[in-house]
């Protein structure tokens, strides 16, 4: 009798062991479809998917599918917008996994997004759920992005914070700090904020060839969700220049690309339309036009 009642049990875990089994397989397959869409640029496809797969999956699956659920619902517009879910995914993403091994971890980079994401919500407030603005709270997100897990989008956004119209002194030299190290390890964002300060003289002395050099490699590397206004400013300091500033600027590039660290590829530019020709053509107010070499 005890055998059989064991051959039963058995059985009976052999058989949940099975659909649990399966039913991690639907969710996998679940989120390879949202993924798949959210990728090809069709939320409303991948909405349901990603739901299905956070709703049934476990581990990163869940993770995962949470994660690009909360950049859906932030970054579209329209109907399929809802920043609250948004708000609320990116707090459990962050509360669950805050404290992770930025080194080991492979959530440590999406973890980082969370953060910022959270930083710009609790930076302007959140009406639907009366959270009200809290810039300190934000910076908080951000420092913790920046320092613990080592994120430049935190970092730059956070010597903004730094160099705001109100800095101190210490404040200032955190910023500079930040936006120096950034240029040198060529983050595009960095190198263009950067030379529009040298540009225009807050925090630093004015030096139109250095604003010249750093904006140029900045726009030879601008991803494709940053190039619009990087090339914005690339041209007005362009256009602005003299010839002999050009020159000076040139051989200042040429210098920095042996010293600065090689660009890195966005991840988004690997999802995004490559075409250089999407761009239009900038011209000087003189007729001259304005290239930009990638």
């Amino acid at each position: 009798m005890r055998i059989f009642r064991g051959v039963v049990v058995a059985a009976l875990i052999a058989v949940a062991g099975a659909a649990s089994a399966q039913e991690a397989s639907n969710a996998q397959a679940a989120f390879e479809r949202g993924l798949q869409a959210f990728k090809a640029g069709h939320n409303e496809q991948a909405i349901p998917a990603l739901a299905d797969a956070a709703a049934k999956g476990k581990g990163n699956t869940r993770f995962y599918s949470e994660f690009y659920l909360a950049r859906i619902y932030s970054e579209s517009a329209g109907a399929i917008a809802d920043h609250t879910k948004a708000f609320v995914l990116f707090r459990k993403i962050a509360d669950e996994n805050a404290e992770i091994d930025p080194s080991e971890n492979q959530r440590a980079p999406f973890v980082a997004k969370a953060l910022i994401a959270l930083a710009s919500y609790t930076r302007s407030g959140l009406r639907d759920i009366n959270l009200e603005a809290n810039p300190r709270r934000a910076a908080d997100y951000l420092y913790h992005a920046a320092n613990y897990f080592g994120d430049r989008d935190a970092q730059l956004e956070l010597a903004k914070i730094y160099l705001g119209s109100d800095a101190s002194k210490d404040d200032v030299r955190r910023g500079m700090h930040y936006l120096s190290t950034l240029s040198e390890e060529s983050v595009p964002a960095a190198q263009a904020t950067l030379a529009e300060m040298f540009w225009r003289g807050p925090h630093v002395k004015q030096n139109e060839e250095r604003a010249l050099a750093l904006i140029t490699m900045a726009a030879e590397n601008a991803p494709a969700h940053e190039r619009m206004w990087i090339e914005d400013t690339y041209h007005s300091i362009y256009c602005a220049a003299t010839v002999s500033t050009r020159k000076m600027a040139e051989g200042l590039v040429s210098r920095w690309r042996d010293v600065f660290a090689r660009p890195v590829q966005h991840p988004a530019d690997r999802l995004a339309i490559s075409g250089r020709d999407l761009m239009p053509e900038r011209q000087c107010a003189n007729g001259e036009t304005v290239a930009v070499r990638r």
